[in-house]
């Protein structure tokens, strides 16, 4: 061992995935190191393993593990596995002061992963697609991705040629497998593209059979329509770019775990309602408010809502709920609000649902803290957490999907002024 390098113990396992050794001089996080281990660590040098390997360290199932950034716990056995993405929901709830039921994990799959944003690059005369290598803004090139479904990972070089085709530096692709074929969003820089860059992505299209290419939103060629399939069967019309699930097992738990909350709600509100995630099964018995800032999403729902049969009333308008969340005069006469916002959370709209009276609140939410931050502000107003359920949509990521399902207790007395 040389003098700057030092042995350490592990212990447990933290958020981001490192194991963590307690020392005299505080945590140390160890990348990739597992409980029960004993690594060398230097100040420069990756962690060396001292000890025998953990018996719940795995072989990882791709060659790009520990360089690319997107996974960090392909290393991880199933069982260690599961109770760190759970705990990781569970230490979120505590720090807020919540110890809620809270379920098993509920698994996905590998391969399954219909959504995904890569970022191709010009390094001289070749393009680089792929995802930004572990703690860095470099790129690594990737050639296979377990995460995502089959169709998609095959269009890896249909792709690079899209970003290729494009006079950018550098490509934001958002790409969406669909039943009609990818959805691709590119987001190149700025100025309007040129026509023969227009004509060359509508030959990669016609070739890989892409379903759509748009640039800057702004569709380019369109082969056959990019539509979802709700949990209930409806179809939903999705514009370039938009948020949906990135997985559809993760999205149709979740859109059950909505509807065995709502139950028989007759007027529900769906806020951050994207395209209509939740929206047409909840319309399958109520009447629903569907609200959000996105204002491409809102008018493809509107059209999807024009084309639905059977269906309750949906109103479904432009809001920006941050900034204007929806107030507690206005949840007058709703049985049930389900919100599913970014990462950044609901901490307005929460505040307003806390003094409400809204029998159920159904929370989802891809970050544990905003989600236990705005799960405390709705305790703090008189709900009780009825149980919250962890989603593994993003696999091998320090990410969870997580749903909270909450009810009214007994209002505060110090509601109103």
């Amino acid at each position: 061992m040389t003098p700057e390098a030092s042995e350490l113990e592990i212990a447990a396992l933290g958020a981001q995935g490192d194991g963590i050794a307690e020392t005299e001089a505080g945590r140390v996080y160890v990348p990739f190191a597992l409980p029960g281990e004993r690594v060398e660590r230097g100040p420069t040098a990756e962690p060396r393993l001292l000890s025998q390997a953990s018996p719940d360290r795995v072989v990882p199932v791709c060659r790009h593990f520990g360089v690319c950034g997107g996974c960090v716990a392909q290393h991880m056995g199933e069982r260690l596995y599961a109770e760190w993405k759970r705990g990781i929901v569970v230490a979120a709830l505590r720090q807020r002061g919540l110890e809620p039921p809270v379920g098993p994990l509920y698994r996905i799959p590998p391969r399954t992963r219909r959504r995904a944003v890569l970022t191709a690059r010009r390094e001289g005369k070749r393009v680089v697609l792929g995802y930004h290598r572990r703690k860095s803004l470099d790129l690594v090139e990737i050639e296979e991705c377990p995460v995502l479904l089959p169709q998609l990972a095959a269009q890896l070089p249909a792709l690079r040629a899209v970003a290729a085709a494009l006079a950018a530096p550098e490509v934001r692709l958002t790409v969406l497998a669909t039943p009609a074929g990818l959805d691709v969003a590119a987001e190149a820089g700025r100025g309007r593209l040129a026509p023969a860059a227009a004509a060359e992505i509508a030959r990669i299209a016609a070739q890989h059979r892409l379903a759509r290419v748009a640039v800057h939103a702004e569709t380019v060629v369109e082969r056959a329509r990019p539509e979802l399939t709700t949990a209930g069967g409806r179809k939903i019309a999705v514009p370039p770019g938009a948020f949906v699930q990135a997985v559809e097992e993760a999205e149709r738990a979740l859109a059950g775990l909505v509807s065995g909350a709502v139950g028989s709600a007759k007027r529900a509100a769906d806020l951050f309602c994207g395209a209509g995630t939740f929206t047409f099964d909840l319309a399958a018995h109520a009447r629903v408010l569907a609200l959000d800032r996105d204002s491409a999403a809102i008018a493809a729902l509107s059209a999807s809502a024009r084309g639905a049969q059977g269906l309750k009333p949906i109103e479904a308008r432009v809001r920006d709920l941050f900034q204007a969340p929806l107030s507690a005069k206005e949840l007058e006469g709703f049985d049930a609000v389900v919100f599913d916002p970014p990462r950044a959370g609901a901490r307005s709209q929460a505040q307003q649902i806390a003094r409400a009276r809204v029998p159920t609140v159904v929370a989802v939410s891809c970050d544990p803290g905003t989600l236990a931050r705005d799960a405390r502000l709705l305790v703090d107003g008189g709900y009780a957490i009825e149980s919250v359920t962890p989603i593994d949509q993003f696999l091998f990521s320090p990410h969870v999907e997580a749903l909270a399902v909450l009810r009214r207790a007994a209002l505060p007395s110090t509601r109103r002024r």
